[in-house]
């Protein structure tokens, strides 16, 4: 009989059609033995038109049609097809290794690339010692935040006195435009529960709880599967694969509160608190889920975990950067051409991520800076394209890491308003413990909006600047602590756009409404009426065939006019 010779890939995350259609073509070619099709999740970046990759060749087809099928089957039979795609092969897959490769719903699957091999040599073949002290040499950071280190976490809470020890995954990802955790746990989450248990073994814990956000149902259904299907086999459970060992994972449903993502209000959260930071220390290690020692890491972080084992901690530290290990997923999102879940060895420049992996700028625009650390992050300008993105360089610039959004603004983008967005999200987000964050915030947010509004006053540059700096060291947790990035990075490589904000009355990138005026050129205007006859609130008057005049107090600046102008009459000032 025939054996399995070639895998064809194909991403349906944008629908079926391809799939149906290159499975029929395998059937109609009488290649059902040798080539198989197989239906996955995505590869991560989205492009035009579906994405094929070829196994075993690694080759990919973009923009593929259901037409094409019976070109790509043939090319796969022979053993080859398909090309190297930079958005695709300059990726680096660790956390995301499995993602988009098996069926998710499959514990099988799972098992057949080495899934439980790592936990299961962790409780047979080392000490819990050993275990911390292998992740401590693997370089591994926390990829939800600050970037602390993974290892030495394990070890404080392993060192920590009780009776009682929990190991929490921070599955609440709500920073506007990420979906990296969401994205491991629809389609690895087998990764995750094995994780978490060899954390508990490592620190002596023997329940695991999941904080996942409710917005996430099919990420909470595949875990609920695969919890299941684990204690089945008995990797999870009582006396894990006979050692004595037992860990037990349940998952908590979060109500998508932004704030909840720092450990401790999401650790409140659990206990059926509000959700609202507490002082530290104690930190979580020492008295965290019901004051016990408790572990919490996010879904990146133990997505890492097993691969540490199943390769060895030097292999881990040898990408990345000396103080920044391994890889890192990125939400690529924005004014970009490919957008979608990227993974790149830290230290990869923001350049190499825009233009060799996102594509470059949509529609030819210049590209104007690109938000790091999502609403807790900061706007890094055009300048500093060469950055590489680890946790050092983005600090020293006014980002950080966070866990991962990057948004990419072009030349249409007001920076002024993008801070005005980031910080009216985190103020509506705010549990309003602290009074730094609950009114500093909130007094930023008012200024801002006077700025894009056209009524900003001179003094406001300072104020900004020295209540962002009294909010980063006063507030209590990190969502108050990082809530003026976005203000102070902006004011730092944009001033230009706030003093034409304040003094000229004009948005230069001509974003803010309030700011704009609809004129129209008596050199070009034909008196077409078209614009007349298309505007909204009808403020443009004038007779045909003669110059037609805006009403500027009436119009609402929706931009209807110039579109609908065939003559280039009317302009945006």
């Amino acid at each position: 009989m025939a054996k399995i010779t070639s895998n064809i890939l194909v991403d349906v995350s944008g629908g079926k059609d391809v799939y149906n259609a290159l499975a029929k073509a395998v059937s109609a070619a009488g290649l059902g033995k040798s080539v198989q099709v197989a239906a996955v999740d995505g590869f991560g970046v989205k492009a035009e038109g579906a994405v094929v990759k070829v196994l075993p060749s690694g080759g990919y087809y973009t923009g593929v049609a259901p037409e094409d099928a019976d070109r790509i089957v043939q090319a796969a039979a022979s053993g080859e097809g398909g090309s190297p795609v930079p958005a695709y092969t300059t990726n680096v897959r660790v956390a995301l290794k499995n993602v988009g490769y098996i069926d998710p719903a499959s514990i099988d699957d799972y098992i057949a690339t080495r899934g439980y091999e790592a936990l299961g040599g962790c409780l047979t073949n080392n000490t819990p010692q050993d275990v911390i002290a292998a992740v401590k040499a693997s370089g591994l950071r926390g990829r939800g935040g600050a970037g602390f280190p993974t290892g030495l976490k394990w070890e404080f809470a392993g060192k920590s006195a009780g009776d009682k020890k929990y190991v929490i995954c921070n599955a609440d990802e709500g920073d506007p435009g990420a979906f990296m955790d969401r994205s491991v746990l629809e389609g690895d989450p087998h990764a995750v529960l094995e994780a978490m248990a060899i954390c508990g073994y490592a620190i002596g814990a023997d329940e695991g709880v999941i904080y996942c956000r409710a917005e996430y149902p099919l990420a909470v259904a595949r875990l609920e599967n695969a919890i299941n299907q684990a204690e089945a086999l008995g990797l999870l459970g009582d006396n894990i694969l006979g050692t004595g060992f037992s860990f037990k994972i349940s998952i908590n449903l979060g109500a998508g509160a932004f704030v909840c993502g720092e450990e401790t209000a999401l650790i409140n959260s659990i206990e059926g608190q509000r959700g609202e930071p507490r002082l530290k220390p104690p930190f979580p290690a020492a008295a965290g889920l019901w004051m016990k020692p408790s572990n919490v890491n996010n879904v990146e972080t133990y997505a890492c975990v097993r691969h540490i084992f199943l390769n060895g901690p030097e292999w881990f530290a040898g990408i990345g950067t000396e103080k920044s290990k391994g890889t890192k997923v990125f939400a690529l999102a924005g004014k970009i051409n490919n957008v979608g879940l990227i993974e790149v060895p830290m230290g990869t420049t923001l350049r190499e991520i825009i233009y060799d992996i996102g594509g470059g700028i949509r529609g030819g625009k210049q590209f104007k800076a690109i938000q790091t650390g999502g609403p807790s992050g900061g706007c890094i300008p055009a300048s500093l394209l060469d950055l590489p993105i680890d946790y050092e360089s983005l600090a020293s610039v006014g980002s950080m890491m966070g866990s991962g959004g990057l948004i990419v603004m072009d030349e249409d983008d007001c920076m002024v308003n993008i801070a005005r967005y980031y910080l009216d999200f985190t103020v509506e987000e705010s549990c309003g413990k602290c009074t730094p964050c609950r009114i500093g915030n909130m007094r930023l947010l008012e200024m801002l909006e006077e700025i894009t509004s056209g009524k900003g006053k001179p003094e406001y540059i300072n104020e900004l600047r020295e209540l962002g700096e009294v909010i980063k060291d006063a507030s209590l947790c990190g969502l108050g602590q990082t809530a003026p990035n976005p203000v102070l990075s902006t004011m730092h490589y944009f001033m230009d756009e706030y003093e034409a904000h304040i003094r000229d009355h004009k948005c230069p990138a001509g974003a803010c409404s309030a700011l704009l005026k609809y004129v129209i050129d008596p050199e070009k205007c034909t008196g077409c009426t078209l614009c007349a006859r298309n505007c909204p609130v009808d403020c443009i008057a004038g007779e045909r065939r003669k110059t037609h005049v805006i009403d500027q107090e009436r119009c609402i600046k929706c931009g209807t006019c110039m579109a609908k102008c065939r003559f280039g009459a009317i302009s945006r000032v």
